[in-house]
């Protein structure tokens, strides 16, 4: 999926079905602001191993947004919350810090409530961290607004567009997914993104 890094916004966040509305949501945000999603759903060699390939998307992705609401030990075994998400922001974290791409990176974080990582995670107070409070609208409009004011990036349509624009992309989805050949409930992240992308171009 070549793109410039510049272009390029690395995407950490649980991929369940909880968080499936939100992930959704902010891949076509970003892909309506003219700029490449990435993450790992997009890697499919089993031979790599997968933090080299959290290292290379890393590198190759001037941006980044990192949700952190799923850090939490409610419905996780042996009692322990999941701790990927925060290990990816600390890794991108190390790259715009001592990376060679270290001026140009830029992080967006996300979270379901405001301060709630005060109790989990507090040396990133500070940082420019959002809550969504698990509304596809709120993540679009704070994603939106972040990569406004991304360095050359200008005439950005406002969050209000991108959420109807989204609403009736979701409402066309099924058909143009079958157009496409594709179940529509069974759409990688990369057949999404397509569709996603080519719906986007036919309606600027």
């Amino acid at each position: 999926m070549p793109a410039s890094p510049s272009a390029s916004v690395f995407i950490n966040c649980p991929f369940d079905s909880r968080y499936q509305p939100l992930f959704e949501a902010i891949v076509f945000c970003v892909s309506a602001c003219g700029f490449v999603p990435r993450c790992t759903l997009e890697l499919t060699d089993a031979g790599e191993v997968r933090i080299e390939n959290i290292y290379r998307l890393v590198d190759e992705c001037h941006q980044g947004i990192h949700d952190i609401s799923r850090t939490e030990v409610q419905g996780q075994p042996y009692g322990l919350p999941r701790f990927n998400m925060p290990l990816e922001l600390g890794i991108f974290l190390g790259a715009k810090r001592f990376g060679k791409y270290s001026a140009q990176k830029r992080v967006l974080i996300l979270d379901r409530e405001p301060y709630r990582y005060r109790r989990f995670i507090s040396d990133i107070g500070g940082q420019d961290i959002q809550a969504h409070r698990r509304s596809p609208a709120r993540a679009i409009r704070h994603v939106r607004d972040w990569l406004q004011s991304a360095p050359g990036k200008a005439a950005i349509p406002g969050g209000r567009k991108i959420w109807e624009d989204y609403r009736r992309f979701r409402r066309e989805l099924p058909a143009i997914a079958e157009e496409a050949q594709l179940d529509p409930r069974q759409l990688t992240f990369i057949d999404y993104l397509l569709l996603a992308s080519n719906w986007l171009q036919e309606h600027r």
